[in-house]
This record gives C-alpha cells, sequence and structure tokens, in this order.
C-alpha cells in the first residue's frame, strides 16, 4: 500500500518531477510503481521507459521489482547504470570508423597504468613542454592519478583538455598548460587503441545526445525517464539528462540532498539543488518538489537520533524551506521498539 505522499508522486500528470527521499521512506517501491502505472493504467510501451541508477545492484534490483509488479520476465522497461547507458549509446551513434572493435572500458588501475606509459615518453613526443618543476614526478605513480582524477573533473564539468591549456597560458601556470596538452594526447592515443575511461564515456555519451538529430531520435524512442540517487549525478550526467528529457518532458527524479558524498568523484549536490529550474515544465514553471514523509525501516528511537543529526546539517539554500522541513521531519510507521 502506497501512503498519500507516495500516491502522489506516483500520480503526478507528466513532466519533471523531483521526488525528496530519506532512507526507509518508500523511495524505490515508489519509482517501480511509477513506472508500472505509466505501463498498466497509461498504457505506455514498457520499452519507452528507461530506468537510471548508479550501481549494477541497483539497476537489477529496479529491474527484477518493475519485471515482477508487471508479471513479465524478459521484455520490460529498461534498467541501467549510467555508465552502462552511455557504453550503449556509444556503440550504437559513433563513427564506425572511430572504433573497428567495442571500446574497451578502462578501470583507474588500468588507467593509471597507461597515463604513467604515456608520461615516461610525453617529453619525447614533443607536444609536451613539462616545466622543469615537474620532470622528478613523470615517472610516479602520483602524478598519473592526479592526471586521471583532473582529466575525471575536466569530462564532468563538460570541458576538454585544451581548456586546462587555456587557463594555463591565461593565468601563467605553465603545469597547466602541460597537463592539458599530455590529456589531449593521452585520448588521441587511447582512441587509437580503442580505450575508455569511464569520465571519457560519459562526456562522449553526452556529446552524442546534444547532437539535434541523435536528441530527437532519442525523445522519440523514450517517453519517461526515472533516475534514482540523483544526489550523485555530475554536471555531465545531467546535461545528457537535460538532452534526453528536458524541456518539459515525462521525468521522475528521486535523491537526498544530505545524501550527498560522492564528491570526491564529481558528483554534484547542485544538480538536485537546481532540479526544479534547469528541469522546467512545459510551460516555463520551476519542477515541483514533493518529499516522502513516512519511514517504516526503523522506529522513532531512530529516527529521533538521525534527526538531530540531519538538523545541524546546512540548508540545501536553493530548495523550498517547507518542503525540506518535511523532507527532514518525517512520520514514523515503523514499530516503536524498532
Amino acid at each position: 500500500m502506497l501512503d498519500l505522499h507516495q500516491r502522489a508522486v506516483v500520480d503526478h500528470d507528466a513532466g519533471p518531477l523531483l521526488v525528496l527521499a530519506g532512507p526507509g521512506t518508500g523511495k524505490t517501491t515508489t519509482l517501480v510503481e511509477a513506472v508500472v502505472d505509466r505501463v498498466e493504467r497509461r498504457g505506455l510501451a514498457p520499452e519507452r521507459v528507461l530506468v537510471l541508477t548508479f550501481s549494477r545492484k541497483a539497476a537489477g534490483e529496479l529491474h527484477r521489482r518493475i519485471a515482477a509488479r508487471l508479471g513479465r520476465t524478459t521484455a520490460g522497461p529498461a534498467a541501467y547504470t549510467f555508465h552502462s547507458y552511455c557504453y550503449g549509446l556509444v556503440r550504437r551513434f559513433s563513427d564506425p570508423t572511430l572504433y573497428t572493435q567495442p571500446p574497451a572500458l578502462l578501470s583507474a588501475p588500468e588507467h593509471d597504468l597507461r597515463l604513467r606509459e604515456l608520461l615516461r615518453h610525453s617529453r619525447d613526443s614533443g607536444r609536451v613542454d613539462w616545466p622543469h618543476s615537474v620532470l622528478p614526478a613523470l615517472a610516479t605513480r602520483g602524478l598519473a592519478a592526479e592526471l586521471r582524477a583532473l582529466m575525471a573533473r575536466v569530462r564532468a564539468l563538460g570541458l576538454d583538455p585544451d581548456d586546462v591549456a587555456a587557463a594555463g597560458l591565461a593565468h601563467d601556470r605553465p603545469e597547466w598548460v602541460a597537463a592539458g596538452r599530455f590529456l589531449a594526447e593521452s585520448l588521441d592515443v587511447l582512441d587509437g587503441q580503442g580505450m575508455l575511461d569511464y569520465a571519457e564515456l560519459v562526456h562522449r555519451a553526452t556529446v552524442i545526445v546534444t547532437d539535434p538529430e541523435h536528441r530527437a531520435t532519442l525523445r522519440r524512442e523514450l517517453a519517461f525517464v526515472v533516475v534514482d540517487e540523483y544526489q550523485d549525478t555530475d554536471p555531465a550526467q545531467v546535461a545528457l539528462l537535460h538532452a534526453l528529457a528536458g524541456d518539459g518532458r515525462d521525468l521522475l527524479v528521486a535523491g537526498d540532498p544530505d545524501q550527498s558524498i560522492y564528491g570526491f568523484r564529481g558528483a554534484d549536490v547542485r544538480g538536485l539543488l537546481d532540479f526544479a529550474d534547469r528541469f522546467r515544465t512545459a510551460s516555463g514553471d520551476p519542477a515541483p518538489t514533493r518529499p516522502l514523509r513516512t519511514i517504516r525501516r526503523f522506529g522513532p528511537t531512530l529516527v529521533r537520533a538521525s534527526r538531530q543529526v540531519a538538523h545541524r546539517l546546512p540548508a540545501p539554500g536553493r530548495l523550498d524551506a517547507e518542503t525540506v522541513r518535511a523532507f527532514r521531519d518525517p512520520e514514523c510507521a515503523a514499530p516503536p521498539f524498532s
């Protein structure tokens, strides 16, 4: 049984909607029921629904629960991680001459290894003029890891290596210039080897989706997009979503601004805080926000303890104050001894 707040999300007519959902408030159930409602009650074809999240385990769980509710074992709404969906886009829409084989995805250690190899040879290539202060570090693991992290951040922001070099020239930072030129060279080499890291994968998928022709194709195919753990998105993923489901299209995202803990890998809670303004309705109004307000996972003792911590957190200023209060002060439906 859904409570009134969950039912309001499921019954949302159409267009963008942000759901604030803390732990134990029935977020996953609500997302599953929203998909089921679109398919069973509104007649939407299952293949026109896209569900995105951030781990294979979560994607698998969402897919299983939706399939069980719809009574389907095979064909049904697709649930992907962001990276698996982006990989599919790259394979489908990339220039066939770019990848003669499906691109290989590099893990962080694999990427570091290749960057270390490139660093050892970067002076000989003639494309990178490293400052003397950096030369002793060229053979170290630390520099390769820092350059990988820099590239991930650059791509998350929708920038290019040339932007890093240009910033170095503008601010008289020769190490930035060298880093930008090295990153550009590394992309050329990895392209030649048919390899991508995860940040580059999302960047290239975003470039594909923002192409007007590809965007029109994907929007014809997709009528409803659902995103779980929206507080963990980075700017590139938000840009991808806007191309897929912006302009007042049917988009349901759920997240918890108090659980934004992945800033070290590029996640930016501002994606959630700015959602209402970035994803406006078809009439141009800010997207509505609804909190889930009933906790079932644990009882009042744990709720009181968790709320004491939550109330010390900074208020997410871009969200309506009353909505934030409702989100941070949920009712408890669990047994009183739990």
